[in-house]
């Protein structure tokens, strides 16, 4: 009898030592904070657009045409992995149409007020930079992007940015 309740005893034990390491794991079964769930697909979507942007910005000096891509990830997945750098080139384009850099017009770039198309002047380029740069700033505070962002929001005449959420 005493060498059947060795093994018994000796699973008990096994199964006390190990109960706090279960319940110390946490809630898994509630699963992952939905603000940071992604699609698999809009990511590498996303990615895409986001190589092309930098593709139009860095070789091609078409301001336009990345601005319009970056603008088309923040818009459709504001939970994208690299959103940080959609947001900065967004501002550089939007201020370097201000100042009618690169190979594109920024006539351009097309708005739509209902029906009616119309251009950005250069106040509402520097304008669009400025908001794209101080969401940057705000909503991602440890960017290796915010310095830049602050220099340049500094030479608009806009250095009071307080980050209002943080979101790393």
């Amino acid at each position: 009898m005493r060498k059947n309740l060795l093994p018994v005893v000796f699973l008990m034990f096994a199964m006390l030592l190990c109960a706090p390491a279960v319940f110390a794991q946490g809630k898994a079964k509630t699963g992952p904070d939905p603000s940071t769930i992604r699609d698999p697909d809009l990511e590498k979507d996303s990615l895409h657009n986001l190589e092309v942007a930098r593709n139009y910005f860095k070789l091609k000096k078409a301001y336009v045409a990345a601005l319009k891509r970056c603008e088309e990830i923040i818009a459709g997945n504001p939970n994208f992995a690299r959103i940080e750098e959609a947001l900065f080139m967004a501002g550089e384009s939007s201020l370097f149409l201000a100042e009618n850099k690169g190979k594109q017009s920024p006539s351009l770039y097309v708005n739509f007020d209902g029906t009616a198309k119309r251009t950005l002047s250069a106040d509402e380029f520097r304008e669009l930079g400025r908001e794209y740069l101080t969401r940057l700033i705000a909503d991602y505070p440890n960017s290796n992007f915010r310095k830049q962002a602050e220099q340049d929001l500094a030479v608009l005449g806009n250095a009071k940015v307080k980050p209002e959420s943080s979101k790393q």
